[in-house]
């Protein structure tokens, strides 16, 4: 799953950042520590479920996935490379 973390939760991250979906304000310190507060974490999962919507041209199959769908089909494609069942597995660019 490390191939996808860029191209899923970095975004993410930096897209809630720099839109102005998460300001300082919305985390809690305490112990060495920052948390999110409820509204923080509301807009960080609304933010990463958007993500998850958007759609990626399969680079195998040439027809058009949502990241969540792309995470599935990556999956299942793993899992015959492993089994020898297919001899590369293919990678994923965003663009």
């Amino acid at each position: 799953m490390e191939p996808f973390r860029p191209l899923i939760a970095d975004s993410v991250v930096l897209t809630v950042i720099n839109n102005g979906e998460i300001q300082p304000g919305d985390f809690v310190h305490a112990a060495g520590a920052a948390a999110l507060r409820p509204a923080g974490r509301k807009a960080l999962i609304a933010a990463f479920e958007r993500r998850l919507q958007q759609e990626i041209t399969h680079p195998l199959f040439g027809y058009s996935v949502s990241y969540r769908r792309l995470l599935e089909v990556q999956a299942r494609l793993l899992g015959r490379y492993l089994l020898g069942e297919i001899g590369e597995l293919p990678h994923v660019t965003p663009r």
